[in-house]
């Protein structure tokens, strides 16, 4: 796979980011794409290594030398069918998975591993440039029916795995546009939102039937829908945020992540939002709470909306600057990873916790109190530590605890597992039959990665259980030829 010198020849590029000064005025995505030669170049680096480690480390499974070598070799629309062979979506991996891949990565043991990730979005992206990845409607139509409930990675890729398995889906989401939390979690700086709408266009066309505004449990009865469907699959990821329950929490000024993300993502979508309830961080003091993905996120919108400051605290120490002992390769490393937001201000710090809020006269957060604290499980304070900074507005990015129980999930009265996920067996199916289970709804708070390799796994098992019973016809000759290079 690639060329046999080549990672002895040439040395890692990643893809460049646009300029600070430039990407924080406006909220497209902040990589430049690579030229073709260096994309060769990097795909030429991979070691045609004996037990290529960096399967293990891609949920999806991936066939990541096979596509390095075709890049390098500059067999675009073969990688393209090899790249959609595992994955529904690369286009969205492409750009917000952390790679776990280059964490397996064999050349990683002594040097910079290969830039999967880059290359991965390369490939997709050649592939709907060159108009290579098209529709691809069944051939045979089981007569059988699925509903969906979520428009995340785990919902759509079971849609149109289970569609072009030749299911009649219906995909329900509770919010006006199709995605989940792609479409209003993700910030756009990482992931414009026109990349999904092309992805929608194609499970359209290959004849997934898409219903927004649809609150399954709520003004979508869950009777109905288990009594129209021969199958369901519950892909509503995991909403629960984790709170944080100190003094002064009822203050104004302080919201979840997902309280504030959304709306900017409505802004860049042209959006009217009420002002009464609308959250914005111009000219203020804020401060996020949380040190993972969520908040760097935070952190990305907080700089665009121009505030006049902003901390980041996070209370687990701060990693080793290189992979720490305690996770040996191939395994995810634990050090300091500094993502763009980070490069674009702010003052970030570790070993810190909250103890309380408070405020003005009129109810309005102006001081966070917190304390610095030694390592976990315990982080006990360490005394003589505790400060004070000025605050107009505290965002709490610290996770998510599970799905949101009261509705659809009491409502069918599924077992939940002891962390409150839904429980599903091997098969993904949970303890009601024919309802199935995927993505963080069962799994917990995960990657975006995960959820498509969920997703792919449960419409497998989907399929399996709804072929036990016959009636599959052929389907109307104007549907029955697939027409996409990608499957």
């Amino acid at each position: 796979m690639g060329k046999d010198t080549g990672f002895i020849e040439y040395g890692q590029e990643h893809a460049q980011r646009r300029p600070v000064t430039q990407r924080v005025n406006d909220w497209f995505e902040i990589y430049v794409d690579s030229p073709e030669d260096k994309l060769r170049r990097q795909g030429a680096r991979c070691m045609d290594c004996g037990v290529p480690f960096c399967h293990t480390g891609c949920p999806v499974n991936n066939i990541i030398p096979d596509w390095n070598d075709l890049v390098y070799r500059g067999r675009w629309k073969e990688a393209v069918r090899q790249l959609h062979a595992t994955n529904n979506f690369p286009e969205f991996t492409g750009r917000i998975c952390p790679a776990p891949c280059e964490a397996a990565c064999v050349l990683g043991i002594n040097a910079p591993p290969v830039t999967i990730r880059e290359i991965e979005k390369s490939i997709v992206e050649r592939g709907f440039q060159e108009g290579w990845i098209l529709p691809q409607p069944p051939k045979v139509r089981s007569g059988k029916s699925v509903a969906i409930v979520g428009s995340g990675p785990a919902g759509l890729a079971a849609a149109q795995q289970l569609r072009r398995a030749g299911h009649a889906v219906t995909v329900y989401e509770k919010a006006d546009r199709i995605g989940g939390l792609l479409r209003y979690g993700i910030p756009n700086f990482k992931m414009e939102k026109h990349i999904i709408d092309r992805r929608v266009e194609q499970m359209s066309a290959e004849g997934v039937r898409f219903v927004t505004n649809a609150h399954v449990g709520a003004n979508v009865a869950v009777e109905e829908l288990r009594h129209k469907f021969d199958a369901m699959v519950l892909a509503g990821g995991s909403e629960q945020p984790r709170d944080l329950k100190v003094p002064g929490r009822e203050l104004k000024g302080i919201h979840f992540a997902m309280e504030f993300l959304p709306q900017q993502n409505r802004r860049c979508l042209g959006d009217s939002l009420d002002p009464a309830s609308e959250i914005l961080a111009t000219g203020k003091r804020v401060v996020i709470i949380g040190g993972g993905d969520t908040g760097a996120d935070c952190l990305g919108t907080v700089h665009r909306q121009k505030a006049l400051s902003v901390h980041q605290f996070e209370i687990m120490p701060m990693p080793p600057q290189e992979r720490s002992p305690q996770t040996p390769w191939p395994l995810w490393p634990l050090q300091l990873r500094t993502e763009g937001a980070h490069e674009e201000g702010g003052i970030r710090d570790w070993s810190i916790a909250t103890t309380k809020f408070t405020g003005d006269e009129h109810g309005n957060v102006k001081q966070l109190h917190a304390v610095r604290v030694g390592p976990a499980p315990k982080f006990d304070p360490v005394p003589g530590s505790e400060f004070d900074i000025e605050a107009d507005l505290i965002l709490i990015a610290m996770g998510f605890l599970g799905p949101v129980r009261n509705g659809m999930i009491e409502q069918l009265d599924v077992a939940l597992d002891p962390r409150g996920n839904v429980a599903a067996d091997a098969r993904y199916m949970t303890s009601v039959p024919g309802v199935f289970a995927a993505g963080d709804m069962r799994r917990g708070q995960s990657l975006v990665v995960w959820a498509i390799a969920e997703g792919r796994k449960t419409a497998a098992c989907v399929d399996e259980y709804l072929k036990a019973e016959p009636g599959a016809r052929p389907v109307a000759s104007s549907a029955a030829k697939p027409q996409a290079v990608a499957s």
